[in-house]
């Protein structure tokens, strides 16, 4: 099911989330800078804005499409994701990332894909980081990370951009 900006049920998970969202960050803002989040293993060149990858997802050719992976929170998933995504997480605990290699195994080294998590503001997101070097590390050479600074709310669902709720 796809969940548009003006349906009510958006603006009830938008709420939700954004509630939990706040629960699941507020930790780290007040994290002394010895715990902050490291650099950004990624590049520039090794991310895509929510207005490009919606149009990437929208090709009509199946063959552009990139392979979009959502390495955040389960019931974030659930709630609402990038159309097409597939859940591989929460890439901060051992099971996902377990998970998440798994997933990749069978996927061609030359895939176009993006991650994204999209639980709290990237700076302190504790799942990117990790799911990234993973598959970096796996020899993904067309890896992206999908940027929402805010949260997935704010940044792709805000803006406009479709979500599809999972089917439960």
């Amino acid at each position: 099911m796809r969940i548009r900006s003006g349906d009510g049920a958006f603006w009830a998970w938008a709420i939700f989330a954004s509630v939990l969202i706040s629960a699941v960050c507020a930790m780290g803002e007040a994290a002394p800078p010895e715990t902050q989040a490291p650099a950004d293993p990624w590049t520039a060149a090794e991310t895509v804005t929510p207005a490009d990858l919606a149009k990437e997802i929208g090709d009509a050719d199946p063959a552009k499409r990139p392979v979009v992976a959502c390495v955040g929170f389960k019931f974030l998933y659930d709630g609402g994701h990038v159309p097409g995504a597939s859940f591989h997480g929460p890439a901060s605990k051992d099971e996902g990332l377990a998970d998440l290699r798994a997933w990749a195994k069978g996927l061609p080294k030359s895939s176009n894909v993006v991650i994204y998590c999209g639980c709290c503001p990237m700076v302190r997101c504790p799942n990117l980081r990790p799911a990234f070097v993973a598959l970096h590390d796996m020899g993904f050479a067309r890896l992206r990370v999908l940027l929402l600074p805010t949260n997935l709310a704010t940044d792709w669902a805000g803006k406009g951009y479709p979500l599809e709720k999972s089917k439960q």
